[in-house]
């Protein structure tokens, strides 16, 4: 024993000592990931320095920037964008309630918009409905009221209708999958109190649902503010309509399309950041339960 103790040691011993501080450490050279982004950079220059230098008169660009038929049109462009995320977050909840309702009438309806508002484009959504007086040229209540459609219809109603019912079938996949997140036993515990089923969902459900919900929704409020600029094919004045005026009017096209994309820029990074605060609100609850 003594012996093979020995012998370890001795091994041990005869082995070359290498002195380690005597190395320099060189770290790793990533040269796929230098050159990619010294491409990169390049083709950005490039591109910058052909605008630069294309036949596009900046000066144009600053003089419409804050020209009143632009400015119109952002906040045109607002208000449809909160009005139809608005109606269209009241379309999802109800369908993502009926869908989850034992009636199976109920179930089916939710269903069925689903699929119709969500299988067809929005596009020709918002043409049906500016459009609806070649089917029904008057809306009435017999012995209450009559109108003509063609003067109910306007391109301000026509698309609040197309954007917000569209976006209620997408909005009611986003809660069901919310509520869907809440653990059951929520549900349980309501119940054995005799809570009633809407009243739960109020009160209990919906507000443990939010940090699910919200990210998604505040997205497409991101995505409303752009897909808004369909609605400029119904005649609605919003920042591309009144674009798309302008250049009709001075042909400088790239000029105010310029104009377009920066408002755009503008108004989504600010509500970006907005979405951000909110998240970050509604998950601190869920912070400190774990």
């Amino acid at each position: 024993m003594s012996q093979s103790t020995t012998t370890a040691t001795n091994n041990v011993s005869s082995q070359p000592h290498y002195d380690l501080d005597r190395y320099q450490v060189v770290p790793r050279r990533y040269y796929g990931r230098i050159t990619a982004s010294a491409v990169i950079l390049i083709l950005l220059a490039l591109l910058v320095n052909a605008f630069a230098h294309g036949n596009i008169e900046w000066s144009f660009v600053g003089q419409f920037f804050t020209a009143k038929a632009i400015l119109d049109g952002v906040v045109n462009t607002l208000i449809m964008s909160v009005l139809a995320m608005g109606f269209g977050v009241l379309f999802g909840v109800i369908t993502a309630i009926m869908y989850m309702s034992p009636n199976p009438v109920l179930h089916y309806i939710a269903v069925g918009y689903a699929w119709i508002f969500r299988g067809t484009p929005l596009i020709l959504q918002l043409l049906l409905w500016f459009n609806l007086a070649l089917v029904f040229p008057t809306i009435s209540i017999p012995g209450v009221f009559s109108v003509q459609t063609v003067t109910v219809m306007t391109p301000f109603l026509a698309a609040l209708l197309g954007l917000s019912i569209n976006q209620g079938a997408y909005t009611s996949e986003v809660v069901r999958a919310g509520l869907l997140s809440v653990d059951t036993g929520q549900y349980e515990a309501a119940k054995a109190i005799g809570m009633p089923r809407l009243q739960a969902l109020q009160r209990i459900i919906l507000p443990q649902a939010m940090r699910v919900i919200l990210p998604p929704v505040g997205n497409e409020f991101i995505s409303m503010i752009k897909t808004t600029s369909l609605a400029s094919m119904i005649q609605y004045s919003e920042l591309l309509y009144n674009t798309q005026n302008i250049y009709f009017a001075n042909a400088r096209v790239m000029e105010l399309l310029f104009v377009a994309g920066i408002w755009y820029l503008i108004v989504v990074t600010v509500l970006s950041f907005g979405q951000s605060q909110l998240e970050r609100y509604f998950s601190r609850g869920h912070r400190r339960r774990h």
